[in-house]
């Protein structure tokens, strides 16, 4: 298997055993279509850990499952030991399991300052008080703009989101993510999309933000996944093909086969 290399930064992780997050036997059948089939996942605590796999393979699939946006049709999720199968979204996110998608969710029309200030104001409570006015909300400004410092984005304080570039849309998303403190955070393809310039500066932003978290995440980019990750799980028609570090994975004669075909007709 043929990859470019980036260059790795994986520090903090040796000794850490402790399982966050686990599944067992998790499954998700569409009329019939197994897209997710008794997969078993153990997430180590303070690390990265990639799902990676052809397309087709399940992997959005298991992040929805992950997040319960989608049931489960058998099998289990524990999150720190708890069972949390059958939580809806906001309690899993109330937990600390938060995740960001695949397309970018900001809203266009704010600021970058103002998208970060409505996931602070979830201290509140449920309500998000958007017809607060500026000085009661403004309590939040210092916060949101340190959040917008640590993604790269303070000279953009000021601009709407819909103006920022793709990659810079996706570091504001890190950072409303980041807002709702998340322990664990679970990226949908963090570089899908990005110029070579956008994929760097989001790896190093991954590198920074890993402190005192565990990130699970979806990625395409090979290279993204060797200089970032401390074990990858590959699925193939939704079930685990192999799982390892990168070294160990990339050489598995299954998982070339499955990225790349056999020689044999």
């Amino acid at each position: 298997m043929q990859i470019n290399v980036i260059s790795k930064n994986i520090g903090g992780t040796s000794g850490v055993s402790d399982t966050i997050l686990a599944t067992e036997g998790l499954t998700r059948e569409f009329r019939g279509f197994v897209a997710v089939n008794g997969v078993a996942l153990s997430v180590r605590a303070g690390t990265i850990h990639a799902l990676i796999g052809p397309n087709g393979a399940g992997k959005t699939t298991c992040f929805n499952l992950l997040t319960k946006f989608l049931q489960p049709t058998r099998g289990t999720i524990r999150f720190k030991g708890r069972d949390i199968t059958g939580l809806k979204p906001a309690a899993v996110a109330r937990l600390g399991l938060v995740r960001s998608f695949q397309i970018s969710a900001v809203f266009a029309h704010l600021t970058a300052l103002e998208n970060v200030r409505i996931a602070l104001q979830r201290a509140r409570g449920a309500s998000f008080d958007f017809w607060r006015s500026e000085s009661v909300l403004s309590v939040y400004n210092d916060r949101a703009r340190a959040l917008l410092d640590d993604v790269g984005l303070a000279e953009y304080a000021d601009t709407a989101a819909g103006q920022l570039p793709y990659g810079r849309k996706r570091a504001l998303e890190i950072a409303t993510t980041l807002a709702l403190e998340p322990e664990m955070m679970l990226l949908d393809e963090p570089t899908a999309g990005m110029t070579h310039e956008d994929v760097d500066r989001t790896v190093a932003l991954i590198r920074r933000i890993r402190a005192g978290r565990t990130i699970l995440m979806v990625e395409h980019n090979l290279s993204v996944v060797e200089g970032l990750c401390d074990t990858l799980t590959v699925l193939a028609r939704g079930q685990v093909l192999a799982e390892g570090d990168y070294a160990s994975v990339s050489q598995n004669p299954e998982v070339i086969a499955a990225y790349l075909g056999t020689a044999d007709a």
